[in-house]
């Protein structure tokens, strides 16, 4: 299968509250026999996941993708929605069988829930008002203490926040805590708060999304690996790994980011 036939196939993935498979899975990937899984998601995160405003309905990279792995699996997909603070210990007791919400690999985590292969490598970057003239990298926000960043406290671009670009103190008045990423952001554009950090995927959605109110300014501040989460010693995590693996080989996830990171536009 060409790219552009691919890109055609991932398009016509259609997304609602459940996904379920149509046919038998592909040779050489194990056949789930139809198997529910319960899959929670935030819907905050474009574009992963999120609420679409024209539709109403929950659509985005992530859904995509798990429509592909239910079919190649044959599983039948119910989605459930919670916060993110929620979210990764009601996943470790047991309450879903599987999270989806642009969840870092990270050691710390790895001791409450364990983690698919990684389906997405992405950067940090600084996300930042259109017109803001006042600093163009995380030195110069750093130096003024009247500057103030976003964040959702226990996320990857909180620890950024606090270790890479200020002194090291989770207490620091100057992070901002709000309960979703998408409320930092609306923070940031009513100019409550002057900086957000968010993986380059989300950032990237959210300027091409903006007008123009927002930008990404310096340089990227490392690279993160996004992965599916399960309770521990969760019998999903090999299947879904092999079709991971299968997508990444044929050009599936190729696909998917073509479509969501260069071709859909959020509110578009």
């Amino acid at each position: 299968m060409d790219f552009q036939s691919i890109l055609a196939a991932v398009a016509a993935l259609g997304v609602t509250g459940a996904a379920s498979a149509q046919e038998a899975p592909p040779i050489g990937l194990p056949d789930l026999a139809g198997r529910t899984v319960v899959v929670v998601t935030e819907n905050a995160y474009p574009p992963l996941q999120f609420v679409e405003p024209s539709s109403g309905k929950a659509i985005g990279w992530e859904y995509d993708a798990m429509a592909e792995i239910a079919q190649r699996l044959n599983l039948t997909i119910e989605y459930q929605n919670t916060s993110w603070d929620a979210m990764i210990p009601a996943v470790s007791d047991g309450q879903y069988d599987m999270g989806m919400t642009g969840i870092t690999i990270r050691e710390d985590r790895a001791e409450q829930v364990d983690f698919s292969d990684a389906y997405m490598r992405s950067e940090m970057v600084m996300l930042v008002a259109g017109d803001e003239a006042r600093f163009s990298d995380a030195a110069g926000f750093a130096a003024d203490p009247e500057l103030l960043m976003a964040a959702q406290p226990g996320t990857t671009p909180f620890y950024v926040g606090v270790y890479d670009v200020l002194d090291g103190d989770e207490a620091n008045p100057r992070i901002k805590l709000f309960e979703t990423f998408g409320a930092t952001v609306q923070a940031l554009k009513a100019g409550d708060v002057d900086l957000v950090l968010t993986d380059g995927t989300a950032g990237k959605g959210y300027v091409d999304a903006s007008d123009g109110a927002l930008k990404i300014v310096g340089e990227p501040l490392g690279t993160e690996d996004f992965g599916f989460i399960f309770p521990r010693g969760s019998d999903l995590v090999e299947p879904i790994n092999a079709a991971i693996a299968a997508m990444r080989a044929d050009g599936t996830l190729d696909a998917l980011n073509a479509r969501w990171f260069l071709e859909y536009k959020i509110g578009g």
